[in-house]
């Protein structure tokens, strides 16, 4: 019998196939004892299964390239830390040697132990960690019994779970899930980012999914109503066949957009850029016709490794990225790492209250001269094979940018005695994602030569609402009128004193709110390259006169639901 239930869009896509349901995790594990004597065996069998995770996310970590290797590879480090955490392997080890538990029981126990201890914090950061936690466990205890933790055989299937870390979306990415409804998650969680990056259909906040739906039963689902129908009847089948050919039509339309200007009806053109990583990304962003690289992460660099990268390993890297881009330019973002990265150089601080609002981007550069130092002598040096621009992530205060262009200077003048090439007048620029620092952009604009607004931290700064925590979903949303207030004043800023602005969030990438930031005065993008080809068609779509002309009905907007309907407006006239 055909039934429908409710959830949100959050990764647009259509999906149809057979239901693989998978419960919420929960180690139910009933108590066992061991003799005396078995104990050093079960340790020994314990630390086996453990020793067979930490391969398993090596290797997994090996093969990501791109968006996975940025969206995935952070918690898949997270996870190789807590497999190492003390306090989770003594643990362990005490319920096995002196309370003669079973390892799977020890491991139940010291689950609940952990979980009771960062549920009990104030931090929704810390209480977030507690699916962290889950996932490692689950991992282990899987080993134990010799079967992967992941979901197996999801080929031509459809997922339907309570959750899922990003790192669980790259495998089942890989084996050929058609798409995935969650009873919980938010729409700007990093799951749903990765999956928007991977075109994978995914339906969030649809709990009556897991508690009705069955193994087997045949699922259609559309990743942009979040809608789910169970057994789809004629006509849904009929439905579900035109959408499919015209995502096929659509995506041939695209394709032809590859060698386009991203201009608008009334001929004004936009600057596209694209959000890299890793040479695949620099590649595909060449390939598309971005304007050039926006943002370039330079955290891979230094994650998951015991030493700091020396320079010449960063120079490297940094003069790779600008060949790649065969002049056009290079935006590179000096290190963004604290303690939420999951860092075994031990250069960001551990253990810190909150770590989303703490010391990390340009305060720990500058708490870290040294580091800060070879990074910027690697940038510098590489400035002599191409236009690049340096991006300071994380400021609040005029006083970081000032220490931060004497840095610069101090730096190039010693390359140039040394004999190395370094291009004159390389532009410096802040990420503007915190409110601070946006709010104040008048007073620090004559340091800057450029500004790239971070809407994904902005947002969740602005409105105090984590966008990781499922409960605040509602709230977390760009289309606040009080970050389109924020936004329009930074761009006016910026664009009165001559000085170019940039987004580089989530926002960017969104070829729904392409109108919007066009409205508000936006003339640069930076997104993730796959996203390239949908926001330059939204472009070419916009008169760009009118969209000024309408700019201030927008910001009259009162609430989210008054800006949704300035949007359907634009979409309609």
């Amino acid at each position: 019998m055909r039934r429908l239930y409710p959830g949100h869009g959050a990764s647009r896509g259509n999906a149809l196939g057979r239901a693989r349901v998978r419960q919420p995790h929960a180690l139910e594990v009933a108590e066992e004892r061991i003799a005396p004597h078995q104990a050093a065996a079960e340790v020994a069998r314990l630390h086996e299964a453990i020793d067979t995770v930490r391969a398993e996310l090596r290797d997994l970590r090996s093969r990501l390239h791109g968006a996975l290797a940025h969206e995935v590879g952070e918690f898949l480090d997270l996870h190789a830390l807590l497999l190492d955490d003390p306090e989770l392997l003594q643990g362990l080890d005490g319920l096995i040697a002196n309370e003669l538990h079973g390892a799977d029981f020890a491991l139940r126990v010291q689950r609940d132990r952990l979980a009771a201890v960062f549920e009990s914090m104030d931090d929704p950061y810390f209480r977030s960690r507690v699916e962290d936690i889950d996932h490692v466990i689950g991992r282990i205890h899987s080993a134990l019994h010799r079967h992967d933790a992941q979901v197996t055989g999801v080929a031509g299937e459809i997922l339907v779970a309570d959750s899922l870390a990003p790192s669980e979306i790259a495998r089942l990415h890989t084996r050929g899930v058609l798409g995935i409804v969650t009873a919980g998650g938010s729409m700007l969680s990093h799951t749903a980012i990765l999956a928007r990056s991977l075109h994978l259909p995914l339906v969030v906040g649809s709990p009556q999914a897991l508690t009705q739906v069955n193994d087997g039963d045949v699922l259609m689902i559309d990743g942009a109503t979040g809608l789910v129908i169970v057994d789809p009847d004629a006509d849904d089948l009929r439905a579900h066949r035109e959408r499919v050919r015209e995502g096929k039509r659509e995506r041939r339309q695209l394709h032809r957009l590859r060698r386009e200007p991203s201009r608008t009806v009334d001929g004004v053109d936009i600057r596209l850029y694209a959000n890299a990583e890793t040479r695949e990304d620099v590649a595909e962003a060449h390939a598309l016709g971005a304007a050039g690289v926006g943002l370039y992460r330079t955290e891979f660099l230094f994650l998951q490794r015991d030493e700091l990268p020396s320079e010449e390993e960063q120079f490297v890297a940094y003069r790779d990225l600008v060949l790649g881009m065969t002049g056009r330019i290079a935006t590179i973002r000096t290190l963004d790492i604290g303690a939420d990265k999951a860092d075994g150089s031990g250069l960001a601080l551990p253990y810190e209250p909150n770590p989303a609002l703490g010391v990390r981007g340009v305060r720990l550069a500058l708490r870290r001269r040294e580091v800060f130092t070879s990074q910027l002598r690697a940038i510098l040096r590489a400035s002599g094979y191409g236009p690049i621009r340096i991006l300071l992530p994380m400021v609040a205060r005029r006083e970081e940018l000032l220490a931060a262009r004497r840095l610069v200077r101090t730096v190039a003048t010693r390359l140039r005695r040394e004999g190395h090439a370094v291009a004159d007048g390389i532009p410096l620029g802040a990420m503007i994602e915190v409110p601070a620092a946006a709010i104040a952009l008048p007073a620090i604009i004559d340091l800057v030569d450029f500004v790239s607004i971070g809407t994904n931290d902005l947002v969740q700064y602005l409105l105090a609402a984590d966008r990781g925590n499922d409960a605040l979903a509602d709230l977390h949303s760009p289309l606040h009128p009080a970050v389109l207030q924020l936004l329009h004043q930074v761009i006016t800023t910026a664009r009165t004193h001559g000085r170019p602005a940039a987004v580089c969030g989530e926002m960017a990438g969104d070829a729904l709110f392409t109108p919007l930031l066009l409205a508000l005065g936006l003339e640069e993008f930076s997104l993730h390259p796959g996203n390239l080809l949908e926001v330059r068609r939204a472009i070419r779509a916009q008169e760009l006169a009118a969209l000024r002309t309408a700019a201030p009905a927008l910001l009259r907007a009162r609430d989210q639901a008054g800006i949704e309907r300035w949007l359907a407006a634009v979409a309609a006239a």
